[in-house]
């Protein structure tokens, strides 16, 4: 579903909510990265002129032939940027104008110049060093190569040691959306959702928050590890409205890991997928973004959306982070499951085509004027 009656309707919604989305305060951790794109190059003409890999088989392929010899294969850099899940989110909330506070790994005891921009849209506060990630991009996806070694210093005793328990505590009492991102890369996390459940949440009163979870790419980790993790994520619900995203492998993933039966792969079959995971893991809303579609399952039952979806994408990297983004904007506006995966379909397309964070004016005329191809 996505007709223009919808997309009038949620350009309507969100130009009227630009002064109420100023009024939203954020708080989003815990990772932060530092990406370089890169390009793989097919066959180079001259020093400035090369013909690129577009497609991952064709790299996979380069080194399949290379087995048992060797190869030299040649990355050219594209852009270097702010990374990490947590970070990207966060910029892209801070863009859309909430008041964002962010904490993760972005340079300790200093913060790392390549979060200078950032650190001028929101409040920010560092852990730890932060990790590395080669994203070598192609037209249809790309392979992360990361260092995490820092990664590890993002753990709950750090957290009260040089953040302090009561200043984690504060920051989530005064928001009214917290998201807890990048699940996989960090062992510490679900120590740190235990602590917070045990030693934060039953202190919580006010208003009900929202609270996101990504669990980013889950594969490399056992499956006690996530079962246990999706315990946790389900508790929170007793004091949050909390939504888990998932890209289309995580939900498979995720999928298996319940039990579930996931061989029909049609929009209608993750929808499917995705209400049987929410039976299993029963939060207030289960999204799902795939790159030509999202859905997202709640009481309210599925509403799968088509997006604005481009065969070559300026970048790719953080396309997800930034559905995510829109999508938690349209659900804290308190927009209905089709509008909010619109809204999240909408500023991961506008991300893609521009490698920009979009504001909200700039979500109301890529609505507005849709396009074809």
């Amino acid at each position: 579903m996505n007709t223009p009656e919808l997309r009038q309707r949620c350009a309507s919604q969100l130009q009227s909510a630009v002064p109420r989305a100023a009024r939203l305060r954020a708080f989003v951790g815990l990772d932060g990265f530092v990406d370089e794109i890169f390009h793989v190059v097919d066959k180079r003409e001259s020093a400035e002129k090369y013909q690129r890999l577009t497609q991952m088989s064709q790299w996979a392929e380069r080194i399949k032939a290379a087995a048992g010899k060797s190869t030299n294969i040649e990355f050219v850099n594209q852009l270097t940027k702010l990374g990490g899940n947590g970070p990207i989110m966060a910029n892209a909330l801070a863009n859309f104008g909430l008041s964002v506070s962010y904490l993760g790994n972005l340079g300790y005891p200093n913060i790392h110049p390549i979060f200078a921009e950032f650190t001028k849209r929101a409040e920010v506060f560092s852990l730890a060093e932060p990790g590395y990630t080669d994203a070598v991009e192609f037209e249809d996806g790309k392979v992360m190569l990361g260092k995490h070694s820092a990664l590890k210093q993002v753990n709950w005793q750090n957290i009260k040691d040089r953040f302090g328990l009561d200043n984690f505590a504060a920051k989530i009492s005064g928001a009214n959306f917290v998201g807890f991102v990048n699940w996989t890369m960090l062992n510490g996390m679900s120590e740190i959702w235990a602590a917070t459940l045990k030693e934060i949440c039953p202190k919580l009163n006010g208003d009900r928050r929202t609270l996101f979870f990504d669990l980013a790419d889950p594969e490399k980790r056992t499956r006690e590890d996530i079962a246990a993790a999706l315990k946790l994520i389900t508790a929170f619900e007793q004091y949050f409205d909390v939504i888990l995203g998932l890209n289309e492998k995580e939900a498979y993933e995720i999928g298996g890991v319940l039990g579930l039966d996931t061989v029909n792969r049609t929009p209608e079959g993750l929808a499917m997928i995705g209400a049987q995971i929410r039976a299993k893991v029963p939060v207030n809303t289960i999204v799902i973004h795939p790159t030509h579609f999202a859905l997202a399952v709640s009481a309210a039952g599925p509403a799968i959306v088509e997006g604005p979806f481009t065969p070559k994408p300026l970048i790719t990297t953080g396309a997800g982070d930034h559905f995510n983004a829109g999508f938690c904007l349209a659900k804290l506006l308190g927009f209905d499951n089709a509008c909010s995966v619109l809204t999240g379909v909408t500023t991961s397309g506008f991300y893609v085509r521009t490698a920009k964070s979009p504001t909200m004016p700039d979500l109301v005329s890529l609505l507005n004027n849709w396009p074809t191809k």
